[in-house]
């Protein structure tokens, strides 16, 4: 693809158009690595989990309380009986059978003794009845099968309780060891190459020259690549210089997966980083029809042996790198981590503000839900305006030419669904 102008493509295309590049990208097989459960958090994992054991493995209490026969009570379980006990069974013991005409003191997670049906809490429970040191008189009335916890009732045998291609959380990581895993295979991190470029950039901690801006762009995308699960690797600030770009972009290729930039893109004599792209790889499409992220770049860059290192090129104005990472980076870290291409889900809420400038780009607005569950606009919408995406718990997705007016219905895309798009789709 030549340089030059382009119309400006839909997110929905450019969605398309990512998704099959990653689906027709040559990949090298790497070695899947074997983790200690206690050590997969956040890892995508790369193995189908089929349970060995039943979760519980046996009929156990779901209360402190009396394991008994409902039989054996007086009425077949109405309150007023007493019976004796006749033995005390903690969580990991394993008590006789029940004998007939008696109730067993139980614990929480202790095992059911054969004979028994019922487990009646102890708050419903008072002193007094037969037996030598008093028994237990029942002040409720009690049913077949209540506070036990039948034996698979979790996880049955033979069951799968957890998919490869799924990103591993604490619960998951539970479910693994509750099934008896210590190890579990997991898909190596991709690896991600961050530049930001700009000659105007200056470090946090630096003096800041007059004309000078602190460089934000470089710790947001650091930060977002590695909470998407990448290995984000900071390959610094590149001079607005063609051949210092070539440069950065070819060393770079050969050491990661995909390569991100922010800055350098648009149309200024001092945006070197489209030529430099189709120098050392090709371009796929620039220029979204969104608000913020209109001058956005994915394309490739070769490699020494051959091979490809995919490139994304961000805007430099920071909601724009930030946003465009959340839309249209994330998913393919996703697919290039093992979890496969998902993309966010939006949930309908009203809103409880105005906009009464409709754009002719799709637009997303910085907002935050109040205590009613309506989206709050952030005042400032600006692209350079990065407070505003701190503040906010999600991004309106407005469609192009569209208006709103306080309690209209608007998508709200939630900060944890662009964060983690997998989450709402996962098989149960």
């Amino acid at each position: 693809m030549a340089a030059g102008p382009q119309p400006l493509i839909s997110l929905d295309e450019a969605w398309s158009r990512l998704s099959l590049s990653l689906a027709a990208l040559p990949r090298t097989p790497q070695p899947l690595q074997g983790l200690p459960t206690e050590q997969a958090l956040g890892r995508v994992l790369a193995e189908d989990i089929v349970s060995t054991v039943a979760v519980p493995p046996h009929d156990n209490s779901a209360m402190d309380g009396y394991a008994l026969r409902v039989a054996d009570l007086d009425g077949a379980g109405g309150p007023g009986s007493a019976l004796p006990v006749s033995q005390r069974i903690a969580a990991g013991q394993v008590g006789a059978t029940l004998q007939p005409g008696s109730c067993a003191r139980i614990f929480t997670g202790a095992p059911v003794p054969a004979g028994a049906d019922a487990v009646v809490m102890q708050e419903h429970t008072e002193p007094g009845g037969p037996g030598e040191g008093g028994g237990v008189r029942f002040t409720q009335a009690v049913s077949p099968g209540q506070n036990i916890r039948r034996a698979g009732e979790d996880i049955a045998i033979g069951q799968t309780v957890l998919h490869a291609g799924r990103r591993l959380g604490p619960a998951a990581l539970g479910v693994a060891a509750s099934v008896g895993r210590a190890e579990l295979r997991v898909f190596p991190r991709p690896r991600v190459g961050v530049l930001t470029t700009g000659d105007e950039l200056v470090m946090p901690g630096q003096p800041l020259p007059p004309g000078a801006i602190y460089n934000s762009n470089r710790h947001t995308l650091l930060g977002l690549a590695q909470g998407a699960g990448a290995e984000a690797c900071d390959l610094g600030t590149v001079p607005d210089q063609l051949a210092a770009t070539r440069a950065a972009l070819r060393a770079a290729a050969e050491a990661h997966d995909l390569v991100i930039s922010s800055g350098g893109v648009s149309v200024g004599e001092e945006d070197h980083l489209r030529q430099a792209v189709l120098a050392e790889g090709g371009l796929d499409f620039w220029a979204l029809a969104i608000k913020p992220g209109k001058p956005f770049v994915f394309g490739w860059l070769g490699r020494a042996d051959g091979s490809r290192a995919l490139y994304m090129g961000l805007p430099g104005n920071p909601v724009a790198s930030w946003m465009t990472f959340l839309l249209l980076v994330r998913p393919v870290i996703g697919v290039l981590a093992g979890e496969g291409w998902h993309l966010p889900r939006a949930l309908s809420v009203p809103a409880a503000f105005a906009w009464p400038r409709p754009d002719k780009r799709r637009e997303f607005l910085r907002v935050c839900l109040d205590g009613q569950g309506r989206a709050q606009l952030f005042p400032n919408q600006s692209s350079g305006v990065l407070t505003s995406a701190s503040w906010a718990d999600g991004v309106v997705d407005l469609p192009p030419q569209t208006t709103v007016q306080p309690g209209d219905l608007v998508r709200w895309l939630p900060l944890a669904e662009l964060l983690q798009p997998a989450a709402s789709q996962r098989q149960p």
